[in-house]
């Protein structure tokens, strides 16, 4: 079995220079270990694999969107098993009320004194890595018992203020296609998710694979490869990483562009756009930069860096026009036409 990632290696990330580099590179190597032991279970997606981790070293959550059968809740429940982290499913329902998720106080009776007390049983909340499975089958009530646990990291119950425990992640899943009997999440909600990726289908090499590990009589294995604690320390690494004032501006620019009316968004993209990307959006494409520059090996954000996570930053933040909808133009459309018209270099205000 592969050893834990050794907490040690990151300690040095706030010393000198050079032991900042050592953190770095031992950094990698563990993600490259994550990476492979994800491999072990899932076919392909390398891409979406990629993106859910950053995200995660970014500490944010993600909305995994694809059509059933892809691996979306393999993934979650492999990355369960990678991170050791404790591990909680939701299913949710139409009928899921939010004490289901946040947990509520009994009465329980001393058997001794036959005292009866208020004791609070936590709920599936209460874990590290929580997987909200078909997030949007739930009612809006429902799926607001998550709002201020993604966002404050704690959760409130008869005036009482609880904290969850660190790291803490969700991952939640939805079906693009089906409808009925669905509730679409509120914008709100949707800009507590860092990330939104979405899921492609398998090409023919990875599913040919897929049939060959599924349908035989091979498990896969995966080992752990590093706890809680690592996971914070490699999150404090990364924002440690230099963003240049001309990269943050673009990445300003870039949100500034989503907004119509505004000097900075083209007439012509402005159409397109009900409303636009909220400063999330912003702090969202910093951190996953930071944290895909520290595994290039680099320790400043480059343009590249920012326009490889715009995707998944933005796309759920923008809400399209009728006129999009209209003519068929996606977010994703929106976003790669910001990426090729907005300069990088800018002198305005």
């Amino acid at each position: 079995m592969a050893e834990l990632a050794a907490l040690s290696e990151l300690d040095l990330a706030f010393e000198d220079v050079e032991s900042v580099q050592q953190a770095c590179a031992a950094f990698r190597d563990v993600f490259e270990r994550l990476r492979v032991q994800i491999a072990n279970a899932m076919v392909g997606q390398d891409l979406i694999v990629e993106q859910t981790m950053i995200a995660l070293f970014a500490n944010g959550h993600v909305l995994l969107e694809g059509v059933p059968g892809l691996g979306k809740t393999l993934l979650v429940r492999t990355l369960g098993r990678a991170l050791t982290l404790a591990f909680s499913r939701i299913q949710f329902t139409p009928d899921l009320m939010p004490a289901d998720i946040t947990g509520t106080s009994v009465v329980v009776e001393d058997q001794v004194t036959r005292r009866r007390t208020f004791t609070f049983r936590p709920g599936p909340i209460f874990a590290q890595l929580v997987l909200a499975d078909e997030i949007n089958r739930a009612t809006p009530k429902s799926q607001a018992a998550l709002l201020e646990a993604m966002q404050e990291r704690s959760v409130t119950i008869a005036g009482k203020t609880r904290h969850l425990t660190q790291p803490f992640f969700v991952l939640a899943t939805q079906n693009p296609i089906e409808q009925e009997g669905t509730f679409p999440l509120p914008e709100a909600q949707l800009d507590r998710f860092f990330f939104k990726v979405i899921v492609p289908y398998a090409t023919r090499p990875e599913m040919n694979e897929i049939l060959a590990r599924t349908t035989g009589d091979v498990e896969s294995l995966v080992e752990p490869v590093m706890d809680g604690p690592y996971i914070i320390k490699a999150q404090q690494l990364a924002m440690r990483i230099v963003v240049a004032p001309h990269v943050q501006d673009y990445a300003v620019r870039l949100v500034l562009a989503t907004h119509p009316g505004r000097e900075h968004c083209d007439p012509k993209i402005a159409k397109y756009i009900h409303v636009g990307v909220s400063p999330r959006g912003a702090q969202s494409l910093i951190r996953a930069a930071k944290v895909r520059a520290l595994l290039a090996g680099r320790y400043a954000v480059s343009f590249k860096d920012l326009r490889a996570v715009a995707g998944p930053s933005l796309r759920h933040r923008l809400i399209r026009s009728f006129e999009a909808e209209a003519d068929g133009v996606t977010t994703d459309d929106i976003i790669d036409e910001l990426l090729e018209t907005i300069p990088r270099d800018f002198d305005g205000d």
